[in-house]
């Protein structure tokens, strides 16, 4: 829909406004690229200097991500996470994985009891994905499976901003899961998810905390 405002800011306010919520709303996802420049003026009526200084705004706070003949791509959901990820993108590998332990841990115990079917079937075709890519000796693929299925379970416990907040762990995550395996998939590195998933299917809320808490001892142990 047309934007109109007197105000040139209150207009750049109102087209971030725009983007964040189409963001927010999962119509641009993470990860994704948004439409081009053009498009952009002719979906809000507005003018290609106010798309600039919104896409240049968005782009500073870390929730946009320009890439040079490639287009700009959604990188996080809102501010918070995207000044969050520059906070912890120097941290230590320790660090990492204690916080993962408390995200994730709270993730399960409340995913446990909120999860839908169709949550359960996003997990599942997680881990057909995980164990076809360790199968394979895929390591980019098994890593990626990996954060998919995590990311999977923190949205399961319906608490946006606990998703909201862990998305900007993703990439800390990768690194962490990647760390943890090594330059190559062997059968002593290999930690299992089917405990967690049994759980989260059975509305166990103890059985899927003790699950997470195993794993992630086995990552990092006390």
């Amino acid at each position: 829909m047309p934007l109109a405002s007197p105000s040139r800011t209150g207009l750049v306010d109102q087209v971030i406004a725009s983007m964040q919520q189409m963001i927010s709303t999962h119509e641009w996802p993470i990860g994704e690229r948004i439409p081009t420049e053009p498009e952009l003026v002719a979906a809000l009526g507005v003018g290609r200097n106010t798309v600039r200084e919104a896409v240049r705004a968005l782009s500073h706070s870390g929730v946009l991500e320009a890439r040079q003949g490639d287009g700009t791509y959604v990188r996080a959901p809102s501010e918070l996470p995207a000044a969050l990820r520059r906070r912890v993108a120097a941290a230590e590998l320790r660090s990492v994985i204690e916080v993962r332990r408390a995200y994730e841990t709270e993730a399960a115990r409340l995913a446990a009891t909120r999860r839908t079917s169709e949550d359960i079937k996003v997990l599942e075709r997680a881990c057909v994905a995980r164990d076809a890519a360790w199968r394979a000796g895929d390591l980019r693929e098994f890593v990626d499976a990996d954060v998919a299925f995590h990311l999977a379970v923190v949205d399961a416990a319906k608490n946006p901003l606990l998703s909201e907040l862990y998305v900007a762990f993703a990439d800390l995550t990768r690194d962490s899961v990647a760390a943890v395996i090594g330059p190559e998939l062997r059968d002593d590195n290999y930690v299992d998810h089917g405990q967690l998933l049994e759980a989260l299917r059975a509305q166990d809320v103890d059985a899927a905390m003790q699950a997470t808490a195993c794993f992630l001892r086995e990552i990092l142990p006390d």
